[in-house]
């Protein structure tokens, strides 16, 4: 089944950042419940928005969080120090978000990696930027699973992120990042393929609908994840429906149930 990861606890959101600042931990438990009862896999965990307080900030939102929060946590900062003290406080094995190709990003995170048991998020980034082509594309992506697997990360624990670009500026970027998901699949049948869907639209009007329809896409080409929103009922209808329409929903079982539930509407 396709696993959600509900990126709303971010310091980067005015309500997460002002209920952090002020210990509001009312408002982040009910946050972590709303994820959790619609069918989040996974809740992202960011406290790096306040300058200076990250590390006491994530403390602060692991303590908060965890009593109440029956799915693992994807430990999101590019700050190994930050990541390490997380990781010696989590109850569940976590998702870490995330590393890349860049040498200063690369370099830092492989040691903290190093004999990890964990999920490791992969970013299609190199110090060239963003790639320009599917085979760009599938590259870094042997390169990361390579490279991951030579630290203990076995490959089913890789969630490579192809990076979607805007279509906007060059409407081959969406056939570009399917057809790279389908090569990365038929290459790595293990790995899985998550990331964020919403640069697709960017530019554009309707935004929404783009989304909504780009993650059908994105299934059919062997994403099994993405970095969303739970809370957008649209977008978890599409993605309920479609893992059914692709056989993944045995009995259509998750899909009645949705309906049942009133997560899914017409």
């Amino acid at each position: 089944m396709f696993e959600v990861i509900g990126e709303r606890i971010n310091t980067s959101r005015k309500l997460v950042q002002a209920a952090v600042a002020e210990r509001d931990a009312e408002y982040i438990i009910n946050d972590v419940k709303k994820q959790q009862k619609v069918g989040a896999s996974f809740i992202d965990v960011n406290a790096g928005a306040r300058i200076g307080h990250e590390e006491e900030d994530m403390r602060w939102l692991l303590d908060t969080i965890q009593p109440f929060c029956a799915i693992p946590l994807a430990l999101d900062s590019p700050d190994p120090a930050v990541l390490e003290m997380a990781f010696s406080m989590v109850d569940q094995t976590p998702m870490v978000n995330s590393i890349s190709l860049e040498k200063e990003r690369f370099d830092a995170m492989m040691p903290f990696l190093d004999g990890k048991e964990c999920k490791i998020i992969a970013l299609c980034m190199d110090d060239a930027g963003m790639p320009e082509s599917s085979k760009d594309i599938l590259g870094r992506a042997k390169n990361l699973i390579k490279e991951l697997n030579g630290v203990g990360i076995i490959t089913a624990n890789i969630y490579v992120d192809p990076l979607v670009q805007p279509i906007s500026t060059n409407s081959n970027k969406g056939i570009m990042v399917l057809d790279a998901v389908r090569a990365i699949k038929a290459e790595f049948p293990e790995v899985h393929i998550t990331g964020g869907l919403s640069n697709i639209s960017y530019g554009l009007p309707q935004r929404h609908i783009i989304n909504r329809t780009f993650v059908a896409l994105m299934m059919d080409a062997g994403m099994d994840s993405a970095i969303i929103d739970p809370l957008d009922k649209k977008i978890m209808a599409t993605i309920q429906t479609a893992d059914m329409l692709l056989g993944n929903d045995q009995f259509c079982m998750e899909y009645l149930k949705g309906v049942r539930s009133g997560t899914i509407e017409s």
